[in-house]
């Protein structure tokens, strides 16, 4: 489990289900299957793009966020990425303006972007890029 809002701690990473998933489609999206990952989002804090319960597909090969600066005139969204913050794990779309600084970004407004830099930034394990994401529709 994921926790998109404050962090969700996960002693283990137990399988509780699977999902098939056409080999010729993760190669078309460019995701191994050996190092494809399945988790449940837990929390509403990147709503409206990942609700809670939401399935989603980590490629744990893309695990390192690239630093670029932001263009103001750039309207495409920062990455979402699974990772693990002080023990937690949580979803986040990560933005790296330089080598020393990471911002965590939620999609849902009433979440401030978190700044993590100098010994903060240590305690983040990304886990992978969020590749693919699925909710059933519940009327």
């Amino acid at each position: 489990m994921l926790a998109a809002g404050a962090g969700a701690f996960n002693g283990t990473e137990t399988v509780v289900d699977s999902l098939a998933f056409r080999r010729e489609w993760l190669q078309r999206i460019g995701v191994s299957a050996s190092t494809a990952r399945l988790a449940r989002v837990q929390g509403d804090s990147m709503q409206p793009s990942l609700w809670h319960g939401d399935m989603i597909l980590i490629d744990t090969r893309t695990n390192e966020p690239p630093v670029r600066d932001r263009d103001q005139r750039d309207q495409r969204r920062s990455p979402i990425y699974a990772l693990i913050d002080n023990g937690e794990a949580r979803v986040k779309r990560i933005e790296r303006p330089s080598p020393d600084q990471m911002l965590l970004i939620s999609d849902n407004t009433d979440y401030p972007p978190e700044l993590r830099q100098g010994t903060d930034l240590k305690a983040i394990t990304i886990i992978g890029k969020v590749a693919w994401w699925g909710h059933t529709n519940r009327d």
